[in-house]
């Protein structure tokens, strides 16, 4: 929807962020272009430390993250992901359950300068709530259990 090459649907605890859908410009689903590996679980490529990207901020901020371009904003710019992956521009909003927990953040990232602009910020909101959605509708019919 994004037209860029890297969007995450990430759910973080307090120790990594595990990319639970992903789409990467090699469409390989692997989280290896972000700088993810394995952690045992049969889904290599899909963990990375919490010092890693945007996503945990979005998450201990409870509102969506507009970068424009990252290197504008000191406290982003030195960020892994700008020089180990190219990251330029992010846009997230978080993941909050109906107890109020953020669960993680749903994101797109792109390697250049993104205008995201309010129709982008109302997209990825919108993303974010239709996702909740769908877990809430999981946890009600028993499909998952938290």
């Amino acid at each position: 929807m994004a037209d860029v090459p890297f969007s995450v649907v990430n759910f973080i605890d307090g120790n990594r962020q595990f990319f639970a859908g992903l789409h990467t410009p090699t469409g390989t689903h692997t989280g290896c272009e972000l700088g993810a590996m394995a952690a045992g679980s049969g889904r290599g490529g899909r963990y990375v430390a919490l010092d890693h990207g945007y996503c945990p901020h979005v998450v201990a901020r409870r509102k969506a993250l507009v970068l424009e371009d990252v290197c504008d904003y000191p406290r982003f710019a030195g960020n892994p992901v700008v020089d180990d992956i190219g990251i330029r521009s992010y846009l997230g909003a978080p993941l909050i359950d109906r107890t109020g927990i953020a669960l993680g953040a749903v994101c797109a990232v792109d390697t250049v300068p993104s205008p995201w602009g309010r129709a982008g910020l109302d997209t990825i909101k919108s993303l974010a709530q239709e996702l909740v959605g769908h877990i809430h509708r999981r946890e009600d019919n028993g499909t998952i259990a938290l």
